[in-house]
């Protein structure tokens, strides 16, 4: 867990500081203990309250080989979205059969890497793709699920909203070809069609839109019943579970959102006259978010009198490009014996005006050689860091119970150039 005793941060009961002087700043740093607790939390109120049910983790949030092997241990699925996700996933040994494959423009080389693995499904998100997966040396039939986009708005950041029908995501769910492609589904030699998936967005705080869309694809469901004469034995209504970042957020349990999305699936089957289908959510962000911290050193500070403190940091845009994509905020502290407070924004070291983490944030007065901790930075800074202005990536340590251990190691600079050529 992690939590601020005495002015000090601590991390699975591990002092912040002692991993930062050991490991070196910046550093990301995974609570597995915060991990878990998110996985039990969805197993008591989703895989063990209701049978036919599944979790897919959305690798995207984060995923390295340790994720890959923490994932495996809960009883989980795995949501990949590219070939090199799917490589990490293959390289832990991770069950194929626990592995969905997502994405709305997958390669024919993914896909047959796919197929080579055995993954347990693929998420059929375009009209092509099954042509693309007719090309493939089969051996047996392929599980597939078909993304549909249930035309709902969200009311998140438009960059992370997926289920409007102005959307690259799934196949609009008003298109007339939407029949014909089950259609060819339902006719294929090289397809099981298992049954429809949506996603309606990201970090989202109410369960309007997940509701909505679950009626509607109920109503194209019993549709589909009458014309095709055909039942889904499967049903994925996605992720987008939203966190806490600070005080401005408003996140609900697992419950909020599930328990009544069950209660529409569980009501149209009954109208069907039909078994129950297989439930699935890829939660990602909602179990990564809150178990990181990102460690900071504190080095130049700029006081404009009048107008803004900065206090810069020795990381920034690299490992946390979020607040220059989507506006987002964060929750920080600044380790330290000072007393009061004072109004700073924290900026990172890359050559850009973005390059900004925190605006405008009451934090203890800081000093150069100050340890900075952002909160609830598991989620999409490791997946989205780059390499911009020549920075090497962070390392990740990974704690539990008092202890810690190195997941992924610091990019040396030889290792940041071993690509190129003369």
């Amino acid at each position: 867990m992690i939590e601020i005793i005495n002015d000090k941060l601590f991390i699975d009961q591990i002092p912040a500081r002692t991993l930062a002087e050991k490991y070196g700043t910046p550093l990301f740093v995974l609570s597995e203990d915060s991990i878990i607790e998110k996985c039990q939390e969805l197993r008591s109120s989703f895989l063990n309250k209701y049978t036919n049910t599944r979790v897919a983790y959305a690798g995207k949030a984060f995923l390295t080989l340790a994720m890959c092997k923490i994932v495996e241990r809960e009883g989980f699925h795995l949501d990949v979205v590219s070939g090199g996700e799917l490589y990490t996933a293959i390289k832990a040994d991770f069950p194929p059969d626990r592995i969905e494959f997502n994405g709305n423009n997958k390669s024919p080389e993914e896909l047959q890497m796919a197929i080579d693995y055995g993954v347990g499904r693929i998420i059929i998100d375009g009209f092509d793709e099954l042509s693309l997966i007719n090309q493939c040396a089969l051996t047996e039939k392929i599980n597939v699920v078909l993304r549909i986009s249930p035309g709902v708005d969200s009311h998140t950041h438009e960059y992370v909203t997926t289920g409007n029908l102005d959307s690259k995501f799934g196949i609009p769910i008003q298109d007339h070809r939407l029949e014909l492609l089950i259609n060819q589904l339902l006719e294929s030699k090289v397809v099981n069609l298992m049954g429809f998936h949506f996603h309606v967005g990201s970090q989202i705080n109410e369960n309007v839109s997940h509701l909505l869309a679950t009626k509607i694809l109920m109503e194209k469901v019993k549709e589909f019943k009458e014309k095709f004469d055909y039942i889904p034995a499967e049903i994925n209504v996605g992720g987008g579970f939203g966190v806490r970042y600070t005080d401005e957020d408003h996140a609900k349990s697992y419950s909020y959102f599930l328990d009544p999305i069950m209660e529409i699936i569980n009501a149209a089957f009954v109208e069907l006259n039909s078994p129950k289908p297989t439930v699935v959510i890829e939660p990602g962000r909602s179990i990564i978010a809150n178990a990181g911290v990102t460690l900071y050193t504190v080095g130049a500070i700029k006081d404009i009198p009048g107008i803004r403190k900065y206090v810069s940091v020795d990381g920034g845009m690299t490992d946390n490009p979020r607040p220059a994509l989507y506006n987002s905020k964060y929750d920080c502290f600044i380790e330290n014996d000072q007393v009061g407070q004072e109004l700073i924004t924290v900026c990172g070291k890359c050559c850009e005006s973005g390059d900004i983490l925190l605006t405008d944030v009451m934090t203890k007065p800081a000093s150069r050689g100050d340890l900075l901790a952002i909160f609830s930075t598991g989620a999409y800074c490791y997946a989205m860091s780059s390499n911009y202005n020549k920075i090497p990536f962070l390392p990740i340590v990974l704690t539990s119970d008092g202890k810690e251990r190195l997941i992924v190691k610091r990019q040396t600079f030889d290792e940041l150039i071993s690509r190129e050529l003369f």
